[in-house]
């Protein structure tokens, strides 16, 4: 309950932030394609509820889903899928600021497992399943270290370590260190399959 409201406060204090970035990319998205700001992706929540996390837009406009052969979605720096501003806005994690709103809506919490995509629920080994017992979050301890350049079997691993080892210093590190690995533009992509 604890973590919940500080997630919760955190976000609703964020909300100008949000705001402001999202009114930004507006700005840039409109003038780089012309297409909608916003990306609902389908993921999987707590106890395995489907929600719909907001991201802003980084891909053009039907953009297919290209995935690896692990389940991951495929990210390189030379995507022809991502626009110009798009391209931006993952390398300084721009996109995932309206994500603040699912931890307002509690469907996310600002640290802990990140959301798999939807039809990756009936995949998950009875072990793995341990990462729906918590509220998936922006960030988390695999995203602080790796970002997005390991696949899908090492992060849940790291997904595990931290369901595991759950505490608010813990958390507190992790942020720490989200925000020098979002600095430094470490792991923005995962190497190539």
């Amino acid at each position: 309950m604890i973590k919940r409201g500080i997630d919760f406060l955190v976000s609703l204090l964020a909300l100008p932030l949000v705001f402001l970035v999202v009114v930004v990319s507006a700005v840039a998205i409109k003038l780089d394609d012309g297409g909608p700001v916003f990306y609902k992706a389908r993921r999987i929540g707590f106890n395995g509820r489907i929600f719909d996390m907001y991201k802003i837009r980084s891909m053009r406009v039907n953009a297919p889903d290209v995935r690896l052969a692990d389940g991951s979605t495929y990210n390189s720096a030379d995507d022809d899928r991502v626009t110009k501003f798009g391209g931006f806005a993952r390398k300084t994690s721009l996109d995932e600021i309206p994500q603040l709103l699912n931890v307002l809506k509690g469907d996310m919490a600002l640290i802990g497992p990140r959301p798999d995509s939807a039809f990756y629920l009936d995949h998950y080994t009875p072990e793995e399943r341990v990462i729906l017992t918590v509220r998936p979050g922006i960030s988390g301890y695999n995203q602080a270290v790796n970002r997005n350049s390991v696949g899908t079997k090492e992060k849940l691993a790291n997904d595990i370590l931290y369901v595991e080892n759950i505490s608010f210093s813990f958390d507190v590190k992790i942020i720490a260190w989200t925000v020098k690995t979002v600095l430094a533009s470490r792991n923005v992509y995962r190497s190539e399959e």
